[in-house]
Protein backbone atom coordinates (compact mmCIF):
# COMPACT_ATOMS: atom_id res chain seq x y z
CA UNK A 1 0.00 0.00 0.00
CA UNK A 2 1.89 3.26 -0.83
CA UNK A 3 2.06 5.94 1.90
CA UNK A 4 -0.87 8.31 0.99
CA UNK A 5 -3.58 5.35 0.59
CA UNK A 6 -2.12 4.56 3.89
CA UNK A 7 -2.46 7.70 5.50
CA UNK A 8 -6.30 8.08 3.63
CA UNK A 9 -7.61 4.27 5.07
CA UNK A 10 -6.08 4.34 8.38
CA UNK A 11 -6.11 8.33 9.61
CA UNK A 12 -8.29 10.79 7.35
CA UNK A 13 -11.25 8.38 6.41
CA UNK A 14 -11.38 6.95 10.02
CA UNK A 15 -11.09 10.27 11.41
CA UNK A 16 -13.81 11.41 8.48
CA UNK A 17 -16.08 8.73 9.64
CA UNK A 18 -15.82 9.45 13.52
CA UNK A 19 -16.60 12.89 13.22
CA UNK A 20 -19.93 11.77 11.49
CA UNK A 21 -20.74 9.49 14.39
CA UNK A 22 -20.59 6.52 12.14
CA UNK A 23 -19.08 3.06 13.36
CA UNK A 24 -18.12 2.03 9.52
CA UNK A 25 -14.99 1.28 10.82
CA UNK A 26 -15.81 -1.10 13.60
CA UNK A 27 -17.88 -2.82 10.82
CA UNK A 28 -14.90 -3.10 8.41
CA UNK A 29 -12.89 -4.42 10.99
CA UNK A 30 -16.03 -7.10 11.68
CA UNK A 31 -17.06 -8.18 8.94
CA UNK A 32 -13.06 -8.75 7.49
CA UNK A 33 -13.24 -10.80 10.35
CA UNK A 34 -16.57 -12.85 10.22
CA UNK A 35 -15.91 -13.92 6.63
CA UNK A 36 -13.33 -16.00 7.12
CA UNK A 37 -15.26 -17.94 9.35
CA UNK A 38 -17.06 -21.32 8.32
CA UNK A 39 -20.56 -20.72 6.80
CA UNK A 40 -22.20 -22.58 9.91
CA UNK A 41 -20.82 -20.18 12.08
CA UNK A 42 -21.91 -17.17 9.57
CA UNK A 43 -25.33 -18.49 9.99
CA UNK A 44 -25.43 -19.29 13.66
CA UNK A 45 -23.89 -15.80 14.73
CA UNK A 46 -26.41 -14.44 11.41
CA UNK A 47 -29.57 -16.35 13.54
CA UNK A 48 -28.40 -14.53 16.95
CA UNK A 49 -28.41 -11.19 15.24
CA UNK A 50 -31.56 -11.43 13.70
CA UNK A 51 -33.28 -12.27 16.84
CA UNK A 52 -31.83 -9.35 18.57
CA UNK A 53 -33.03 -7.28 16.21
CA UNK A 54 -36.52 -8.61 15.57
CA UNK A 55 -36.93 -8.68 19.68
CA UNK A 56 -35.08 -4.68 19.53
CA UNK A 57 -37.90 -3.50 16.83
CA UNK A 58 -40.70 -4.98 17.89
CA UNK A 59 -40.28 -3.25 21.26
CA UNK A 60 -39.74 0.47 19.55
CA UNK A 61 -41.06 0.37 16.57
CA UNK A 62 -45.01 0.83 16.41
CA UNK A 63 -45.55 -1.20 13.09
CA UNK A 64 -43.87 -4.10 14.39
CA UNK A 65 -45.30 -3.65 17.82
CA UNK A 66 -48.74 -4.25 16.75
CA UNK A 67 -47.66 -6.74 13.66
CA UNK A 68 -45.92 -9.41 16.00
CA UNK A 69 -49.13 -8.78 18.37
CA UNK A 70 -51.58 -9.91 15.92
CA UNK A 71 -49.32 -12.26 14.71
CA UNK A 72 -48.94 -14.11 18.23
CA UNK A 73 -44.90 -13.97 16.19
CA UNK A 74 -42.42 -13.87 19.40
CA UNK A 75 -39.13 -12.60 18.19
CA UNK A 76 -37.02 -14.30 21.39
CA UNK A 77 -38.36 -17.52 20.13
CA UNK A 78 -36.37 -17.04 16.78
CA UNK A 79 -34.08 -20.13 15.94
CA UNK A 80 -33.81 -20.10 12.34
CA UNK A 81 -33.30 -17.95 9.42
CA UNK A 82 -37.03 -20.12 8.20
CA UNK A 83 -38.76 -17.81 11.15
CA UNK A 84 -39.31 -14.71 8.86
CA UNK A 85 -41.73 -16.55 7.01
CA UNK A 86 -44.09 -15.85 9.39
CA UNK A 87 -43.95 -12.36 8.66
CA UNK A 88 -45.65 -10.82 5.25
CA UNK A 89 -43.29 -9.42 2.35
CA UNK A 90 -43.54 -5.75 2.56
CA UNK A 91 -43.13 -3.79 -1.14
CA UNK A 92 -42.83 -0.17 -1.67
CA UNK A 93 -46.97 -0.14 -1.20
CA UNK A 94 -46.89 -1.56 2.39
CA UNK A 95 -43.66 0.92 3.30
CA UNK A 96 -45.52 3.84 1.86
CA UNK A 97 -48.90 3.21 3.94
CA UNK A 98 -47.00 2.72 7.47
CA UNK A 99 -44.77 5.53 6.95
CA UNK A 100 -43.88 7.46 10.05
CA UNK A 101 -44.85 3.52 12.05
CA UNK A 102 -41.92 2.78 11.14
CA UNK A 103 -39.61 4.95 12.70
CA UNK A 104 -38.28 3.60 16.23
CA UNK A 105 -39.34 5.41 18.82
CA UNK A 106 -36.28 5.89 20.23
CA UNK A 107 -34.70 6.80 16.96
CA UNK A 108 -31.61 8.99 16.31
CA UNK A 109 -31.03 11.23 12.94
CA UNK A 110 -32.90 10.17 10.12
CA UNK A 111 -31.73 11.36 6.38
CA UNK A 112 -34.22 11.17 4.44
CA UNK A 113 -33.63 9.59 1.30
CA UNK A 114 -35.66 8.44 -1.97
CA UNK A 115 -35.78 5.88 -4.80
CA UNK A 116 -35.47 7.06 -8.05
CA UNK A 117 -39.10 5.48 -9.28
CA UNK A 118 -38.10 3.96 -12.09
CA UNK A 119 -40.64 1.33 -11.73
CA UNK A 120 -43.57 4.40 -11.28
CA UNK A 121 -43.55 3.45 -7.62
CA UNK A 122 -40.87 5.97 -5.81
CA UNK A 123 -40.20 5.30 -2.04
CA UNK A 124 -39.56 7.91 0.46
CA UNK A 125 -37.47 5.92 3.71
CA UNK A 126 -35.13 6.71 6.20
CA UNK A 127 -31.36 6.01 7.70
CA UNK A 128 -30.23 5.87 10.35
CA UNK A 129 -26.33 5.56 11.00
CA UNK A 130 -26.11 2.00 11.81
CA UNK A 131 -27.47 0.98 8.58
CA UNK A 132 -24.76 3.90 6.72
CA UNK A 133 -21.83 2.18 9.00
CA UNK A 134 -23.13 -1.03 7.34
CA UNK A 135 -23.30 -0.04 4.24
CA UNK A 136 -19.52 1.91 3.86
CA UNK A 137 -18.38 -0.55 5.95
CA UNK A 138 -19.75 -3.52 3.70
CA UNK A 139 -18.33 -2.05 0.55
CA UNK A 140 -15.09 -0.84 2.14
CA UNK A 141 -13.97 -4.69 2.75
CA UNK A 142 -15.37 -5.49 -0.69
CA UNK A 143 -12.62 -2.93 -2.46
CA UNK A 144 -9.94 -4.34 -0.27
CA UNK A 145 -10.94 -7.55 -1.73
CA UNK A 146 -9.30 -6.59 -5.19
CA UNK A 147 -6.04 -4.79 -3.87
CA UNK A 148 -7.52 -1.16 -3.89
CA UNK A 149 -8.35 0.89 -0.95
CA UNK A 150 -10.12 4.03 0.12
CA UNK A 151 -7.25 6.93 -1.13
CA UNK A 152 -6.17 4.94 -4.06
CA UNK A 153 -6.94 7.07 -7.11
CA UNK A 154 -10.74 6.48 -7.89
CA UNK A 155 -13.27 7.84 -11.01
CA UNK A 156 -16.85 7.32 -10.64
CA UNK A 157 -18.98 7.50 -13.96
CA UNK A 158 -22.31 8.17 -11.90
CA UNK A 159 -26.30 9.84 -12.62
CA UNK A 160 -27.51 9.90 -8.61
CA UNK A 161 -29.06 13.50 -8.03
CA UNK A 162 -28.59 12.57 -4.66
CA UNK A 163 -24.98 12.27 -5.39
CA UNK A 164 -24.59 14.86 -7.82
CA UNK A 165 -26.67 17.34 -5.96
CA UNK A 166 -24.51 16.73 -2.98
CA UNK A 167 -21.42 18.61 -4.34
CA UNK A 168 -20.96 21.21 -1.72
CA UNK A 169 -17.23 22.20 -0.83
CA UNK A 170 -16.88 20.31 2.06
CA UNK A 171 -17.72 17.32 -0.09
CA UNK A 172 -15.79 18.63 -2.65
CA UNK A 173 -12.53 18.72 -0.13
CA UNK A 174 -13.01 15.45 1.23
CA UNK A 175 -13.21 14.13 -2.46
CA UNK A 176 -10.16 15.84 -3.15
CA UNK A 177 -8.48 14.38 -0.13
CA UNK A 178 -9.60 11.01 -0.86
CA UNK A 179 -8.59 11.67 -4.25
CA UNK A 180 -12.17 10.70 -5.65
CA UNK A 181 -13.38 12.25 -8.19
CA UNK A 182 -17.05 12.05 -10.29
CA UNK A 183 -17.93 12.32 -14.07
CA UNK A 184 -22.10 12.78 -13.97
CA UNK A 185 -23.32 10.01 -16.32
CA UNK A 186 -26.30 11.26 -17.53
CA UNK A 187 -25.65 12.06 -21.00
CA UNK A 188 -23.55 10.16 -23.16
CA UNK A 189 -22.93 12.43 -26.00
CA UNK A 190 -19.68 11.87 -28.48
CA UNK A 191 -18.85 15.38 -27.24
CA UNK A 192 -19.03 13.66 -23.30
CA UNK A 193 -17.45 10.58 -24.69
CA UNK A 194 -14.76 12.50 -25.60
CA UNK A 195 -14.75 14.44 -22.59
CA UNK A 196 -14.91 10.95 -20.22
CA UNK A 197 -12.13 9.17 -22.22
CA UNK A 198 -9.85 12.03 -21.89
CA UNK A 199 -10.29 12.69 -18.28
CA UNK A 200 -10.00 8.70 -17.54
CA UNK A 201 -6.49 9.22 -19.40
CA UNK A 202 -5.18 12.57 -17.47
CA UNK A 203 -6.52 11.05 -13.75
CA UNK A 204 -4.90 7.55 -14.40
CA UNK A 205 -7.45 5.63 -11.44
CA UNK A 206 -6.64 2.47 -9.85
CA UNK A 207 -9.76 1.75 -9.80
CA UNK A 208 -13.07 2.79 -11.84
CA UNK A 209 -16.92 2.41 -10.19
CA UNK A 210 -20.01 2.62 -12.15
CA UNK A 211 -22.63 1.61 -14.27
CA UNK A 212 -21.86 -1.07 -16.57
CA UNK A 213 -23.41 0.24 -19.52
CA UNK A 214 -21.71 3.94 -19.15
CA UNK A 215 -18.52 1.85 -18.35
CA UNK A 216 -18.92 -0.28 -21.68
CA UNK A 217 -19.89 2.64 -23.92
CA UNK A 218 -16.68 5.03 -22.77
CA UNK A 219 -14.10 2.16 -23.77
CA UNK A 220 -15.99 1.21 -27.08
CA UNK A 221 -15.46 4.88 -27.67
CA UNK A 222 -11.93 5.06 -27.13
CA UNK A 223 -11.18 1.70 -28.85
CA UNK A 224 -13.08 3.44 -32.08
CA UNK A 225 -11.02 6.35 -31.62
CA UNK A 226 -7.87 4.57 -31.54
CA UNK A 227 -7.42 5.79 -27.76
CA UNK A 228 -5.95 2.82 -25.18
CA UNK A 229 -7.16 2.60 -21.33
CA UNK A 230 -5.66 -0.25 -20.47
CA UNK A 231 -1.91 0.85 -20.13
CA UNK A 232 -3.22 3.31 -17.43
CA UNK A 233 -2.69 1.21 -14.18
CA UNK A 234 -6.20 0.15 -13.98
CA UNK A 235 -6.09 -2.51 -11.35
CA UNK A 236 -9.88 -2.99 -11.30
CA UNK A 237 -13.65 -1.62 -12.58
CA UNK A 238 -16.14 -2.27 -10.40
CA UNK A 239 -19.44 -2.17 -11.45
CA UNK A 240 -23.31 -1.94 -10.11
CA UNK A 241 -27.18 -0.58 -10.35
CA UNK A 242 -27.42 -2.73 -13.51
CA UNK A 243 -27.56 -6.17 -15.12
CA UNK A 244 -24.52 -6.81 -16.21
CA UNK A 245 -23.98 -8.49 -19.23
CA UNK A 246 -21.22 -11.18 -20.75
CA UNK A 247 -20.91 -8.98 -23.31
CA UNK A 248 -20.31 -5.60 -21.41
CA UNK A 249 -17.86 -7.83 -18.92
CA UNK A 250 -15.62 -8.58 -22.12
CA UNK A 251 -15.95 -5.20 -23.54
CA UNK A 252 -14.60 -3.50 -20.05
CA UNK A 253 -12.20 -6.13 -19.59
CA UNK A 254 -10.33 -5.39 -23.07
CA UNK A 255 -10.83 -1.54 -22.58
CA UNK A 256 -9.57 -1.29 -19.71
CA UNK A 257 -7.47 -4.15 -18.87
CA UNK A 258 -8.78 -4.95 -15.44
CA UNK A 259 -10.58 -7.24 -13.98
CA UNK A 260 -14.42 -6.56 -13.56
CA UNK A 261 -15.75 -6.94 -9.66
CA UNK A 262 -19.97 -6.88 -9.95
CA UNK A 263 -21.75 -5.38 -7.04
CA UNK A 264 -25.93 -6.01 -6.58
CA UNK A 265 -27.22 -3.38 -4.08
CA UNK A 266 -29.87 -0.49 -3.86
CA UNK A 267 -30.02 2.69 -2.17
CA UNK A 268 -33.12 1.30 -0.20
CA UNK A 269 -32.07 -2.49 -0.25
CA UNK A 270 -28.56 -1.50 1.11
CA UNK A 271 -24.83 -2.74 0.20
CA UNK A 272 -26.00 -6.48 -0.79
CA UNK A 273 -23.75 -8.97 -2.36
CA UNK A 274 -19.97 -8.47 -4.21
CA UNK A 275 -18.25 -9.90 -6.57
CA UNK A 276 -14.93 -11.38 -4.94
CA UNK A 277 -11.59 -11.89 -7.26
CA UNK A 278 -12.69 -16.14 -7.34
CA UNK A 279 -16.07 -14.80 -9.50
CA UNK A 280 -18.81 -15.35 -6.98
CA UNK A 281 -21.34 -12.99 -5.76
CA UNK A 282 -20.59 -13.20 -1.90
CA UNK A 283 -23.47 -11.97 0.18
CA UNK A 284 -23.29 -9.74 2.89
CA UNK A 285 -24.79 -11.98 5.08
CA UNK A 286 -23.38 -10.79 8.50
CA UNK A 287 -25.86 -8.69 8.25
CA UNK A 288 -28.80 -8.76 5.15
CA UNK A 289 -30.55 -12.01 4.58
CA UNK A 290 -31.69 -12.27 1.28
CA UNK A 291 -34.80 -14.92 0.34
CA UNK A 292 -36.00 -15.35 -3.57
CA UNK A 293 -40.14 -15.54 -3.58
CA UNK A 294 -42.19 -16.84 -5.81
CA UNK A 295 -45.51 -14.23 -6.52
CA UNK A 296 -47.55 -15.76 -4.48
CA UNK A 297 -45.09 -15.46 -1.74
CA UNK A 298 -43.90 -18.71 -1.08
CA UNK A 299 -40.61 -19.64 -1.22
CA UNK A 300 -38.59 -20.91 -4.35
CA UNK A 301 -36.82 -24.10 -4.48
CA UNK A 302 -33.10 -24.58 -5.04
CA UNK A 303 -32.23 -23.51 -8.41
CA UNK A 304 -35.05 -22.04 -8.86
CA UNK A 305 -35.56 -17.95 -9.61
CA UNK A 306 -37.99 -15.69 -8.00
CA UNK A 307 -37.88 -12.14 -6.63
CA UNK A 308 -35.00 -11.13 -4.33
CA UNK A 309 -36.14 -9.98 -0.66
CA UNK A 310 -34.05 -8.72 1.60
CA UNK A 311 -33.96 -8.31 5.77
CA UNK A 312 -31.51 -5.92 6.48
CA UNK A 313 -29.92 -5.91 10.26
CA UNK A 314 -28.87 -2.66 10.28
CA UNK A 315 -32.30 -0.86 9.95
CA UNK A 316 -33.49 -0.96 13.27
CA UNK A 317 -34.45 2.99 13.45
CA UNK A 318 -36.24 2.48 10.06
CA UNK A 319 -36.33 -1.29 9.76
CA UNK A 320 -36.13 -3.08 5.90
CA UNK A 321 -38.32 -6.79 7.00
CA UNK A 322 -38.81 -8.78 4.02
CA UNK A 323 -38.26 -6.09 1.77
CA UNK A 324 -39.46 -6.95 -1.78
CA UNK A 325 -36.69 -5.84 -3.83
CA UNK A 326 -38.44 -6.28 -7.43
CA UNK A 327 -35.05 -7.70 -8.79
CA UNK A 328 -35.02 -11.06 -9.83
CA UNK A 329 -32.55 -13.60 -8.60
CA UNK A 330 -30.99 -17.41 -8.09
CA UNK A 331 -29.30 -18.25 -4.55
CA UNK A 332 -26.22 -20.42 -4.73
CA UNK A 333 -27.17 -23.79 -3.66
CA UNK A 334 -26.78 -25.65 0.16
CA UNK A 335 -23.70 -27.41 -0.06
CA UNK A 336 -22.26 -26.49 -3.45
CA UNK A 337 -18.86 -26.15 -1.82
CA UNK A 338 -16.87 -23.53 -0.21
CA UNK A 339 -15.44 -20.31 -2.91
CA UNK A 340 -12.13 -20.77 -4.32
CA UNK A 341 -11.45 -17.26 -1.94
CA UNK A 342 -11.54 -19.07 1.24
CA UNK A 343 -14.32 -16.80 2.03
CA UNK A 344 -17.65 -18.81 3.90
CA UNK A 345 -19.72 -15.84 2.55
CA UNK A 346 -23.11 -17.62 0.49
CA UNK A 347 -23.43 -16.76 -2.86
CA UNK A 348 -25.95 -14.96 -4.87
CA UNK A 349 -25.57 -16.87 -8.07
CA UNK A 350 -27.58 -14.70 -10.60
CA UNK A 351 -28.81 -11.73 -10.46
CA UNK A 352 -31.41 -11.88 -13.85
CA UNK A 353 -32.38 -8.49 -13.41
CA UNK A 354 -35.80 -6.44 -13.04
CA UNK A 355 -39.26 -7.95 -13.13
CA UNK A 356 -39.50 -5.16 -15.56
CA UNK A 357 -36.78 -6.73 -17.27
CA UNK A 358 -38.94 -9.41 -18.65
CA UNK A 359 -41.12 -9.47 -21.43
CA UNK A 360 -43.81 -11.53 -21.76
CA UNK A 361 -45.45 -13.33 -24.94
CA UNK A 362 -49.10 -13.17 -26.33
CA UNK A 363 -49.62 -16.24 -24.85
CA UNK A 364 -48.18 -15.79 -21.44
CA UNK A 365 -44.45 -17.42 -21.80
CA UNK A 366 -42.47 -15.16 -19.86
CA UNK A 367 -38.90 -14.29 -21.13
CA UNK A 368 -36.36 -12.39 -19.93
CA UNK A 369 -35.11 -9.24 -22.30
CA UNK A 370 -32.29 -10.75 -23.56
CA UNK A 371 -34.47 -13.11 -25.76
CA UNK A 372 -34.97 -9.55 -28.34
CA UNK A 373 -31.82 -8.23 -27.06
CA UNK A 374 -29.51 -10.63 -28.73
CA UNK A 375 -31.37 -9.48 -32.32
CA UNK A 376 -30.40 -5.86 -31.99
CA UNK A 377 -27.05 -6.84 -30.45
CA UNK A 378 -25.88 -9.34 -33.95
CA UNK A 379 -27.23 -6.25 -36.46
CA UNK A 380 -24.78 -3.89 -37.96
CA UNK A 381 -25.98 -0.41 -38.13
CA UNK A 382 -27.31 -0.32 -34.53
CA UNK A 383 -25.44 2.06 -32.00
CA UNK A 384 -27.69 1.99 -29.38
CA UNK A 385 -31.34 0.95 -28.81
CA UNK A 386 -33.97 0.76 -26.38
CA UNK A 387 -37.08 -1.67 -26.07
CA UNK A 388 -40.12 -1.04 -24.66
CA UNK A 389 -43.32 -3.50 -23.99
CA UNK A 390 -46.34 -1.27 -23.97
CA UNK A 391 -48.63 -4.36 -23.60
CA UNK A 392 -49.05 -7.76 -24.92
CA UNK A 393 -50.19 -5.98 -28.28
CA UNK A 394 -47.78 -3.42 -29.04
CA UNK A 395 -43.50 -3.00 -28.44
CA UNK A 396 -41.76 0.03 -29.20
CA UNK A 397 -38.06 -0.49 -30.38
CA UNK A 398 -36.09 2.84 -30.53
CA UNK A 399 -32.66 2.86 -32.70
CA UNK A 400 -30.03 5.29 -32.71
CA UNK A 401 -29.03 4.23 -36.27
CA UNK A 402 -25.50 3.92 -37.75
CA UNK A 403 -25.01 3.85 -41.37
CA UNK A 404 -25.45 0.72 -42.40
CA UNK A 405 -28.85 0.47 -40.88
CA UNK A 406 -31.85 0.11 -43.40
CA UNK A 407 -34.81 -1.06 -44.02
CA UNK A 408 -34.00 -4.97 -44.09
CA UNK A 409 -32.80 -4.85 -40.69
CA UNK A 410 -36.22 -3.13 -39.40
CA UNK A 411 -37.68 -6.11 -40.94
CA UNK A 412 -35.60 -8.22 -39.29
CA UNK A 413 -36.14 -6.63 -36.18
CA UNK A 414 -40.00 -7.00 -36.79
CA UNK A 415 -39.80 -10.10 -37.67
CA UNK A 416 -37.80 -11.74 -34.84
CA UNK A 417 -39.78 -10.08 -32.19
CA UNK A 418 -43.04 -11.16 -34.10
CA UNK A 419 -41.66 -14.65 -33.35
CA UNK A 420 -41.12 -14.37 -30.18
CA UNK A 421 -43.56 -12.61 -28.65
CA UNK A 422 -46.59 -13.67 -31.09
CA UNK A 423 -47.12 -13.16 -34.63
CA UNK A 424 -49.77 -10.22 -34.38
CA UNK A 425 -47.82 -7.97 -32.06
CA UNK A 426 -47.29 -5.22 -33.28
CA UNK A 427 -43.70 -3.93 -33.41
CA UNK A 428 -42.97 0.00 -34.05
CA UNK A 429 -39.57 0.90 -34.56
CA UNK A 430 -38.30 4.67 -34.24
CA UNK A 431 -35.28 5.94 -35.15
CA UNK A 432 -33.51 8.54 -32.94
CA UNK A 433 -30.69 10.67 -32.68
CA UNK A 434 -29.86 9.78 -29.06
CA UNK A 435 -31.59 7.33 -26.57
CA UNK A 436 -31.52 9.53 -23.08
CA UNK A 437 -30.32 7.78 -20.12
CA UNK A 438 -33.23 7.53 -17.12
CA UNK A 439 -32.75 10.50 -14.57
CA UNK A 440 -30.62 8.34 -12.58
CA UNK A 441 -27.97 7.83 -15.35
CA UNK A 442 -28.68 4.29 -15.59
CA UNK A 443 -29.37 3.09 -18.76
CA UNK A 444 -32.43 0.12 -19.47
CA UNK A 445 -31.67 -1.63 -22.72
CA UNK A 446 -35.72 -3.44 -22.10
CA UNK A 447 -38.48 -1.84 -19.96
CA UNK A 448 -41.85 -4.02 -19.87
CA UNK A 449 -45.58 -2.63 -19.01
CA UNK A 450 -46.58 -5.76 -18.42
CA UNK A 451 -46.48 -7.70 -15.28
CA UNK A 452 -44.55 -10.95 -15.34
CA UNK A 453 -45.78 -13.77 -13.69
CA UNK A 454 -42.51 -15.02 -13.20
CA UNK A 455 -42.35 -19.12 -12.42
Amino acid sequence: MKPYTAFCSHVLFPLHERLKGHASVAVRKRLEASQWWSAERIEADRVERLRAFLTDIGTHVPYFVELFKARGFDPRAVTSIDALRALPLHGKPEMRAQADRLKADDHGPLTRYNTGGSSGEPLIFYMGKARKSHDVGAKWRATRWWGVDIGDKELVVWGSPIELGAQDRIKQIRDALMRSELLPAFEMSPANLDRFVAEIRRVKPAMLFGYPSSLSLIGTHAANKGLRLDDLGIRVVFVTSERLYPEQRQAIMRAYGAPVANGYGARDAGFIAHECPSGQLHICAEDIVVETVRPDGSPCDAGEAGEIVITHLATRDFPFVRYRTGDVGLLGGVGQGACACGRGLPVLAEVQGRTTDFVVAQDGTVMHGLALIYTLRDLPGVERFRIEQLSLDETVVQVVPGPDFDEAAEQRIAHDFRARLGSAVRVKIERVAQIPSEASGKFRYVVSRVAPALR
